[in-house]
């Protein structure tokens, strides 16, 4: 009998450890407004696009610089870029559809074709004739289709680990949890600041720069009210990264494209940025060795000197 008690006891415990730790990871969803107060700025604007209100900044003057940001990321991962390229060029970068401050897509469609579309929509909304176009990871998949079918329009691409071809990794825990129905329900209100912190660790090549500010941002950008639907939504999306129509556009791009990646990505790896820029007719690639998934973000004073001599026409070394 007395085993049995203490067996019974441990249940009562465990179920209540339990109920203890996901009550802990449960989060409501933050508004945009709430958002609004944190992490917008005196440089934040918002757009009408497809009855979505855009967030987007548009700092400094000179030739146009638009910046395209990644999965689960936010126009803040340009934050160190576009405080040196805003002393030179008028930079522009926004929250993409799904993420961010701009929330959700009314339509739940996030594929290349949707995004790339939002992106003219944007430049034209803007009066934008032509400009540098950069983009990490999903915004480097979406800058590189752009450039593709608006050649006129983008004078230098920038490609920072880029998306757009098969990988033989595993696809990141974070999108297998989306992708999982009994675990994506689960997300939609268990989302722990432990597995948001384990995201950026996995494109961090360096865990001591994962400040927790840094994943308080990520965070309740994730809580935007639509945002993990949405997350869902992109992550359950095939961009058909096998499908022949990817390499064939790769070749048809003749503008001048610079290539910088991580050698330590653990998502989109190195092998994938050499094949890119072999398909490429015209390109470059630097490697940052101390670098994972987001250069511009890790080491942005390593990555903006490469960037910086390849918009003003020095030789990269």
């Amino acid at each position: 009998m007395k085993k049995k008690s203490k067996q019974k006891y441990f249940l009562y415990a465990l179920i209540i450890l339990l109920i203890v730790l996901i009550k802990g990871a449960i989060y409501s969803d933050i508004s945009v407004e709430e958002l609004k107060k944190e992490y917008a700025n005196e440089h934040s604007k918002f757009i009408e696009i497809n009855e979505m209100q855009v967030h987007f900044r548009d700092e400094g003057e000179g030739f146009p610089i638009v910046l395209v940001h990644g999965t689960a990321s936010s126009l803040h991962t340009w934050d160190a870029w576009t405080n040196e390229l805003k002393k030179t060029n008028r930079v522009i970068r926004m929250d993409l559809p799904a993420f961010g401050i701009t929330g959700p897509n009314k339509n739940a469609d996030y594929s290349i074709e949707s995004y790339t579309t939002f992106l003219h929509f944007f430049v034209e909304k803007l009066n934008l004739e032509k400009f540098h176009l950069a983009g990490n990871s999903l915004g480097g998949n979406i800058a590189w289709n752009y450039a593709a079918e608006h050649p006129a329009k983008v004078e230098k691409l920038i490609l920072v680990d880029a998306s757009g071809l098969p990988t033989n990794k595993e696809p990141p825990a974070i999108f297998k949890m989306a992708k999982t129905p009994v675990l994506r329900s689960l997300f939609l209100y268990v989302t722990p600041k432990m597995l948001i912190t384990k995201n950026i660790k996995e494109v961090y090549a360096d865990d001591d720069k994962v400040t927790d500010e840094l994943v308080t941002r990520y965070h309740k950008m994730a809580l935007r009210a639509g945002n993990r639907q949405a997350f869902i939504d992109r992550a359950k999306t095939d961009f058909k990264l096998d499908a022949k129509i990817n390499t064939d556009r790769l070749k048809s791009i003749q503008t001048p494209t610079l290539l910088i990646w991580g050698a330590q990505d653990l998502w989109i790896p190195l092998g994938n940025g050499i094949r890119m820029d072999r398909i490429l007719v015209n390109s470059k690639l630097e490697v940052l060795e101390n670098s994972g998934h987001v250069p511009m973000e890790e080491n942005p004073n390593e990555s903006l000197k490469i960037l910086k001599n390849f918009l003003f026409k020095k030789e990269l070394n």
